[in-house]
């Protein structure tokens, strides 16, 4: 007995001085071999160097921290790589597990028979898995049918999460009983894309959708009086990029527009019109005025507008012009 606590004691000595050994080791590692100061890491230079004397001790030291740099919080989380970022625009916010439709392995190698069976069914359990309740059902199906529109109408990625979020709210307030689920998302994309200051016309987005052009305006105006969203009557101006952009008018063209609806607004014949045919008359009376012809036809059907409507607000904007300038 006595000889084991011996033993037992000789180990905890050495393993005293074996500590005590590392620490004056790790002191050293931290003095200047020249004067005894303190070191300090230049993570910049990738250098070690005394704080009292300046002797560089090491150099070339690996940079272990991200290329990145970022000024604050919100943009340290942005940056980091520990995950893909979180989003409305998924049902579950991206946080689940998605398995590749390619039947390929890491290395780019077709996988056997048996292992695409293996594959094809993990997909489905994992499909499942991720619906677990009609709620999350109803969330994948809207949210797939706004990312189809979007994409549909080159809508950016903003916008997108705003109508995913939208929708969202509304499916928390139930506010889709009695509405179909594409009918909501419409209307929530709708919603979005005006508070967005990218709006589209309702033809535009009745033409993507699978609802009648009267179902989505009834179930806009619903929405937006239910959640009490903030949106702000369209402003034509807002139609002019677009619509030069697509009939590859010139930056004159797209000034002589916005001048033409400045003027129409001053004199107040925008109110009560549709901003996308004002918008669509502008675009083409500039068209004219800066010798860039383009026909009734085109902007008609870049605009989704009947010509009728284009001459009928063409003349008015031309007439609000000339009072403009005879004031």
């Amino acid at each position: 007995m006595s000889e084991n606590v011996r033993d037992y004691t000789d180990e905890r000595s050495e393993q005293r001085e074996a500590d005590e050994l590392e620490s004056e080791r790790e002191r050293e590692d931290l003095q200047c071999p020249e004067c005894g100061g303190d070191l300090v890491a230049d993570s910049e230079r990738g250098e070690t160097v005394c704080r009292d004397c300046g002797l560089v001790v090491e150099e070339d030291e690996i940079d272990r921290g991200p290329e990145w740099r970022a000024f604050d919080s919100a943009e340290k989380d942005e940056k980091s790589r520990v995950g893909a970022p979180t989003t409305n625009m998924m049902h579950d916010k991206g946080l689940s597990t998605n398995i590749g439709w390619q039947d390929k392995d890491a290395y780019g190698n077709q996988l056997s028979g048996r292992q695409r069976e293996k594959m094809q069914r993990l997909r489905t359990w994992n499909e499942r898995f991720r619906t677990r309740d009609s709620k999350e059902r109803n969330l994948k199906q809207a949210l797939g049918e706004i990312d189809r529109m979007a994409s549909a109408l080159g809508l950016p990625e903003n916008v997108r999460e705003t109508a995913s979020v939208i929708y969202r709210r509304a499916l928390a307030d139930d506010l889709l009983p009695g509405r179909s689920i594409e009918g909501v998302a419409t209307a929530s994309l709708y919603a979005a894309a005006r508070q967005a200051g990218t709006p589209r016309s309702l033809d535009e987005i009745s033409n993507v959708s699978r609802v009648e052009k009267d179902e989505v305006a009834r179930t806009y105006r619903y929405v937006v009086r239910e959640l009490k969203l903030e949106i702000q009557p369209a402003d034509p101006e807002s139609y002019v990029p677009r619509f030069a952009s697509d009939l590859g008018l010139s930056d004159e063209a797209e000034r002589r527009a916005r001048t033409l609806l400045q003027s129409a607004k001053e004199a107040g014949i925008h109110s009560g019109k549709s901003p996308v045919g004002l918008a669509a008359a502008a675009v083409y009376a500039a068209s004219l005025l800066t010798n860039e012809k383009v026909t009734q036809g085109e902007v008609s059907e870049v605009a989704n507008i009947s010509e009728v409507t284009i001459r009928n607000r063409y003349h008015e904007l031309l007439e609000a012009e000339g009072r403009a300038d005879f004031r």
